[in-house]
């Protein structure tokens, strides 16, 4: 029987990192989690992926129960936070899997530090251009002639920062529910008890308007993104790269997972899941492990 423990470690820059562990296995795999969440998130993986992998799932800083000592500026910070959590407990060889947010910092991981990991899987991933936050117009929808463009605009927009803050601060649990069944939920919903959980996992989260603004400045491509120029670092990744998007996904969209798959180059597979969104953990968990294993296992069988 596997056990799943809750750890920490002390990172050389004073910050904490909790991560989940689960025992057994021989095969690592590291788990990145998204945006209003954590390692809390990845439970349906942790119970029910295969025996063979020693998986990990980090809490990044800010979110679940590490620590947030120091405001992130991007998506880097989130990545060398990575970096030293992987150096502490000695990894080498690993997968790596990111979800939405969690996909760009994986790519930014594989980038800076090419040699730790050998597969990197990308699901429902933030693009290689990032994730534009736009105004709100005065009728509730998104300003796409309105980019925002500083931290300080990101804190002050009324349609997504400040309501979904003040969800987390006086534990709106209808709210943070509407929402995500709207976006993340809108197939199916997890079970009454799991999903009490992720709400109180959501409201653990130190750092949104960070992450969106980290988000909004990510580029990785070649081109600008509308807001910032590009590293063109994208195409510098060249292990197995496995991209997943759910063909429902309301979150990420179609060109946004184009995006990627250009910019990363011929090296990356694209996989889309039927009838799944943004969150396939809770719309198919069967086809997101089976798409998984079936990319470890051909590229296990290759090295």
């Amino acid at each position: 029987m596997t056990t799943v423990l809750l750890k920490k470690v002390l990172l050389g820059n004073g910050e904490t990192l909790a991560y989940r562990e689960r025992s057994g296995g021989h095969i690592p795999l590291v788990l990145v989690h998204g945006n209003m969440t954590s390692s809390k998130h990845w439970d349906l993986v942790l119970e029910n992926m295969d025996g063979r992998y020693k998986i990990y799932a980090v809490d990044m800083r800010g979110f679940g129960e590490s620590s947030y000592h120091r405001e992130i500026a991007s998506i880097k910070d989130l990545s060398d936070d990575l970096k030293d959590w992987v150096d502490v407990l000695g990894l080498k060889g690993f997968s790596m899997l990111g979800w939405s947010t969690g996909g760009a910092v994986a790519m930014q991981y594989v980038i800076d530090y090419p040699d730790d990991c050998q597969n990197l899987i990308l699901l429902a991933s933030a693009s290689t251009r990032g994730y534009p936050f736009y105004g709100t117009k005065e009728d509730g929808t998104p300003d796409v002639g309105k980019r925002l463009r500083t931290i300080d605009e990101v804190k002050l927009d009324k349609g997504k920062t400040i309501p979904v803050q003040a969800a987390y601060d006086g534990n709106d649990r209808d709210f943070l529910r509407g929402l995500w069944n709207a976006l993340i939920y809108s197939h199916n919903q997890p079970e009454a008890r799991r999903y009490e959980e992720y709400i109180d996992d959501m409201r653990t989260q130190r750092n949104l308007a960070h992450i969106y603004q980290a988000l909004n400045t990510f580029n990785i491509s070649d081109v600008h993104n509308g807001l910032v120029g590009g590293t063109g670092k994208a195409g510098m990744i060249s292990i197995p790269v496995l991209v997943i998007r759910g063909e429902r996904d309301y979150v990420i969209t179609k060109e946004m997972t184009e995006e990627i798959i250009g910019d990363i180059g011929e090296n990356a597979a694209f996989v889309e899941l039927k009838n799944s969104g943004h969150s396939p953990l809770i719309d198919d968990l069967d086809q997101l492990l089976d798409t998984i294993h079936s990319f470890l296992q051909t590229k296990e069988e290759l090295a």
